[in-house]
């Protein structure tokens, strides 16, 4: 394992969370057998700033990561299946099945690892199984585990059913280690499906969008259908609660500030002010009228598989992966939700309007329609709350900033039209 799991190799996986502290050791912490020369590691990584280490799990097979039909995927499903507890070092790893399972096995489990490495790892196992690893080994609840249990118990059907679970425990601490879903056939996320229709017929893109927000209306009152379960409240938001969605919003303005240079940092500087008070007036008027639930918490056009029956499935509750944990637990406004896809609804148009998706496409006039459709299929933004919705679309508008200043300077222009726009309009 030292000579293939190391520093150099961890630093360089998508998954890997720390990318801008510089490690200074990778060491196992722990390791428990599967079976077939495949085992279950958890790697120790410390950084050279003297911070908090990290524990990440990696599955390995003679010492390096599994290959495909080598059967350290499959063992790791068949230990979810089978409630096993597998002993480390350390700690122990141990596996729990839904009833859920029952009808998703199939008899031979063939793996297939899923090419888009997210910050955690799919695998497709048998026909009907995906099997999600989670690298970042984070003490607690892990928020999609939990909500997709919630879900399928709860009878939505539009995300993908929970088969089962793994968690690692060491030194009395518990940590979501992996996760067994329903495989869902698609034919692509929303974003590419979205994209398609808006080549094809601006009018059929409509109906896509209203769809999306039908689906998102029966995500939140699936989400809001047990408020008596003290994870999931549903209740009006607290004083502390809309302070607390101010505070963020104005750091993330701030975060928008510092990120960017030159004209774009004069335009943000000149319209911080307009914006501040916009976001204090949302913010301050929602008390006793916003309601709070769990939420999805990132969501967007890419969070939604296209199924063939024309419908589409939820995926991905883990939140924003840089939040800590409780943060991403924490019940919020679901008009964050709703706020998160009218920008994925903008960046789609944008993204067609300058390349090469739909020729002759215009953005403004499609989105104004779009926005209607979504928010029609939604059916649950009474006018009092639009001002609320506005707040977060500018919260995330700076948090788009900020990140296409570090990752793809040249689509800064994006983010930075829609703050202008709604720091301008009346």
């Amino acid at each position: 394992m030292e000579r293939t799991l190391t520093a150099e190799w961890i630093v360089a996986q998508r998954w890997f969370r720390s990318k801008r502290r510089p490690v200074a050791a990778v060491s196992e912490f722990d390791t428990a057998p599967l079976g077939g020369g495949a085992a279950l590691t958890v790697l120790a990584v410390a950084y050279a700033d003297g911070g908090e280490s990290h524990l990440y799990l990696a599955p390995t097979v003679e010492g390096r990561e599994p290959r495909d039909g080598e059967g350290a995927w499959a063992a790791l499903a068949g230990a979810i299946a089978g409630d096993a507890e597998l002993p480390g070092i350390r700690g122990r790893f141990r596996g729990s099945r839904t009833g859920a399972l029952d009808e998703l096995l199939s008899g031979e489990m063939r793996e297939r690892r899923l090419g888009v490495e997210q910050s955690n790892t799919s695998v497709l196992v048998g026909e009907r199984l995906i099997l999600k690893l989670y690298r970042l080994l984070e003490e607690g609840e892990n928020p999609e585990v939990e909500v997709s249990a919630f879900l399928t118990d709860a009878g939505f059907a539009d995300t993908p059913a929970l088969a089962g679970a793994m968690t690692y425990q060491a030194d009395g601490a518990a940590c979501a280690a992996a996760m067994l879903q329903a495989f869902v056939p698609s034919t692509g996320d929303a974003w590419a499906t979205v994209l398609r229709a808006l080549a094809d017929d601006s009018a059929g893109a409509n109906a896509l969008v209203r769809r999306i927000g039908e689906l998102t209306a029966r995500m939140h009152a699936a989400l809001a259908s047990r408020p008596d379960d003290p994870a999931f409240p549903a209740r009006a938001a607290a004083v502390e609660e809309t302070a607390a969605w101010r505070a963020s919003a104005e750091r993330q303005l701030a975060h928008a500030v510092t990120a960017v240079s030159g004209p774009a940092h004069d335009r943000l500087v000149a319209l911080a002010p307009r914006i501040t008070a916009r976001l204090a007036e949302a913010f301050g008027s929602a008390t006793g009228e916003a309601r709070v639930s769990r939420i999805h918490g990132d969501y967007h056009l890419g969070q939604l598989l296209a199924r063939p029956d024309g419908g589409f499935s939820v995926i991905d509750f883990e939140g924003e992966p840089a939040r800590p944990l409780a943060e991403r637990r924490a019940p919020g406004s679901p008009l964050k939700d709703v706020a998160g896809m009218l920008r994925s609804l903008d960046y789609a148009a944008r993204t067609a309007e300058a390349g090469a998706h739909s020729p002759g496409f215009e953005a403004a006039p499609w989105l104004a329609g779009a926005r209607a459709a979504f928010l029609d299929g939604y059916g649950d933004v009474g006018p009092d709350e639009r001002q609320l919705l506005a707040a977060f679309e500018i919260e995330k508008a700076c948090y788009e900033v900020r990140y296409e200043a570090s990752n793809r300077p040249d689509w800064l222009w994006l983010p930075l039209a829609a703050v202008e726009r709604h720091a301008t309009a009346t």
